[in-house]
């Protein structure tokens, strides 16, 4: 079978197969995620596209025109993004037709087991790994965390047990730290995301150097990082250790 030709997305500049995203959707549904970090010169382009239902490839003279339906997500205060300019108010409202803001994760934590179990299948595909379960323990702590980073915080979650972890289960060690007794609900409004993210890195870098006695090239690898950058992480998250 001959490939085929390949030509510019209109929105990423991603070279598709002859027909670019915006073209595949057509007739069906297009899903724009993280609608509100994307540039003012995007932003037009979007807010003539859901005007005019046609847009023009990259590099292209010809309006090709697809009828879909829009769904854009995004974890920004757009309203406030009005206000202070960096959103524009034309896109907003007709983005804004029907709004849906889902309860946060700490509000519907009946749906956390079919989450995690997700995500542990999802997560052990790609680390090849042969997890399947979750155990009662590590359930239990998962329900009594208020979860401020919500889903995507469940899916790091579950992703630091799985990496670190030894077993075939995940039990409720294998889980950050934080999940933990007293302290499995940190106080986030105090907490940069940036320091919360370094936060999680270097609870990582820890555990994997405890496992490996100290030793950075193996805890590397535990990690599927390269030493060189390994080194450089420990060197930034001023970690102490030796070989």
């Amino acid at each position: 079978m001959s490939r085929a030709a390949t030509a510019p997305d209109a929105f990423t500049g991603e070279h598709r197969t002859k027909k670019g995203k915006i073209e595949l959707a057509n007739g069906g549904t297009i899903f724009f995620d993280e609608i509100g970090d994307i540039s003012r010169e995007m932003q037009a382009k979007l807010l003539r596209f859901l005007q005019e239902r046609e847009f023009e490839r990259v590099g292209g003279v010809t309006p090709i025109s697809v009828d879909v339906r829009v769904i854009a997500a995004t974890n920004r205060d757009l309203h406030a993004a009005v206000k202070n300019g960096s959103f524009r108010e034309d896109l907003y409202h007709r983005l804004n037709v029907v709004a849906i803001t889902p309860p946060p994760l700490r509000e519907r934590k009946e749906d956390i087991p079919t989450l995690a179990q997700f995500f542990l299948q999802k997560i052990s595909i790609a680390a090849r790994r042969s997890v399947t379960k979750i155990s009662e323990n590590a359930q239990a702590r998962m329900l009594t965390y208020d979860w401020p980073g919500n889903v995507r915080e469940l899916a790091n979650a579950i992703e630091h047990a799985l990496v670190l972890g030894t077993g075939s289960v995940i039990d409720a060690c294998d889980l950050p730290s934080r999940f933990a007794g007293e302290s499995s609900s940190p106080n986030s409004e105090n907490v940069s995301y940036r320091e919360g993210i370094n936060a999680a890195r270097k609870e990582l870098v820890v555990k994997a150097l405890r496992k490996t006695d100290g030793n950075r090239a193996a805890a590397a690898r535990l990690l599927g990082l390269e030493t060189k950058y390994f080194l450089r992480l420990i060197k930034s998250l001023q970690i102490e250790s030796s070989d």
